[in-house]
């Protein structure tokens, strides 16, 4: 079981650099647990052709800018091999394996939760209007 949280993360507010507010941030982009997930299933290390081709609906340029992202946050490490032509892959820091776990875990809570979330699902609003 997992211990509670300390007491100054169980009441408001919450300072700017406090956890809660950190991982969100790591949360907030679109493909980020996407690709830190897909890296994961890929043995930890891919290059960006594969990558792409493993999330249907990833654009090269939101990859790109996810991946840099990702990159600065030190989830993950840019590996450019000197040969010709030179190749790029992607690969898990040790902070990105260990972040790919409470990932596993909101998946898990997803699929246990499907029935809920496609109730939702038919309550948004549309996007194409």
């Amino acid at each position: 079981m997992t211990p509670p949280l300390p007491d100054h993360y169980r009441q408001a507010p919450f300072a700017e650099d406090c956890a809660p507010r950190r991982i969100l941030r790591l949360f907030s982009g679109k493909w980020t647990t996407m690709i830190l997930h897909t890296l994961h299933l890929l043995g930890g290390t891919a290059r960006p052709g594969k990558l792409q081709r493993s999330i249907p609906g990833l654009s090269k340029k939101m990859m790109t800018q996810t991946l840099r992202e990702l990159e600065t946050q030190g989830l993950i490490r840019r590996n450019v091999r000197q040969i010709m032509p030179p190749h790029v892959d992607y690969s898990l820091t040790e902070l990105g394996q260990t972040f790919v776990e409470p990932v596993e875990l909101l998946y898990h809570w997803a699929i246990r939760n499907a029935d809920a979330l496609d109730q939702l699902a038919q309550h948004e609003p549309s996007t194409s209007e």
